[in-house]
């Protein structure tokens, strides 16, 4: 892993160990069992696609380690509302708060506010997250090759199937990819962004999609910032998005969504 995942993994340990004194483990899981269905994330992406449009996950991201404050102006409620009112497929929220200033506030208003699937993003190293992430409401978690094993990817996506949750397994080299394809889940999230150097280049993407088997749902995620990205993915047949970054600096971030995937 590189120093900033180290980091991250570190700060998620001592948060694990804190929420497990406010809340036991099996309270936890117990009140994940007990929720409601979830809403179709897979179901929701593939509708866009059937309909031969742009599937988008659309984030909802105050902050980055690389970029710092990203939006001052932030409403996770409107913001997410903007989104499903300008064609997003799910939303995306980041509830990290020491490296990108999330919130599970943000999930639980961004989720209240409108119909959308709603994909937990943050950092799952332990299983109490995920039972976590379901009792904040989370339709989807995201798992990061990158900061676990093969046993600890496969525990954490066996815990989130049997709460009807989906599972973005995120991957950005050739090794990440084959080890993603031994899980179950059909999402294959695919990292333009170097974890290591934070570079950003499509052809992440580009040269690995080749080896995504067809019955996978490839979800191209970072750096699709202006109309030809979209188009060059496309051309490729790419059709799934993880945007943020493009949207959240704009004065209006659902009608950025609309503008940057505009026919």
């Amino acid at each position: 892993m590189s120093d900033i995942l180290n980091k991250i993994v570190e700060v998620k340990r001592q948060e694990v160990a804190a929420g497990l004194k406010r809340k036991s483990f099996e309270a936890m899981r117990a009140d994940a069992e007990s929720r409601v269905l979830t809403r179709d994330f897979v179901g929701a992406l593939r509708a866009k696609i059937t309909a031969g449009l742009p599937a988008v996950i659309a984030e909802i991201k105050k902050a980055s380690p690389s970029k710092g404050v990203l939006r001052e102006d932030f409403i996770a409620a409107d913001i997410a509302q903007s989104y499903a009112e300008h064609g997003a497929a799910c939303l995306s929220v980041l509830t990290d708060q020491q490296f990108f200033q999330g919130s599970v506030d943000y999930l639980k208003q961004a989720r209240a506010s409108c119909d959308l699937p709603v994909l937990r993003k943050d950092f799952m190293i332990d299983s109490y997250q995920v039972y976590e992430a379901r009792v904040m409401g989370a339709d989807c978690i995201l798992l990061i090759a990158a900061c676990l094993d093969d046993g600890q990817m496969a525990e954490l996506e066996a815990i989130a199937r049997s709460l009807d949750m989906a599972v973005l397994v995120e991957v950005h080299d050739a090794p990440e990819l084959q080890r993603a394809l031994k899980l179950k889940t059909p999402l294959i999230g695919i990292n333009n962004r170097n974890l290591r150097t934070f570079e950003v280049t499509l052809d992440t993407t580009l040269s690995l999609m080749k080896d995504v088997p067809a019955d996978r749902l490839l979800v191209t995620e970072s750096g699709i910032l202006q109309r030809s990205d979209v188009q060059t993915m496309r051309a490729a047949h790419v059709n799934a998005f993880l945007v943020g970054e493009a949207f959240i600096r704009a004065a209006d971030p659902g009608k950025a969504l609309a503008e940057l995937f505009a026919a």
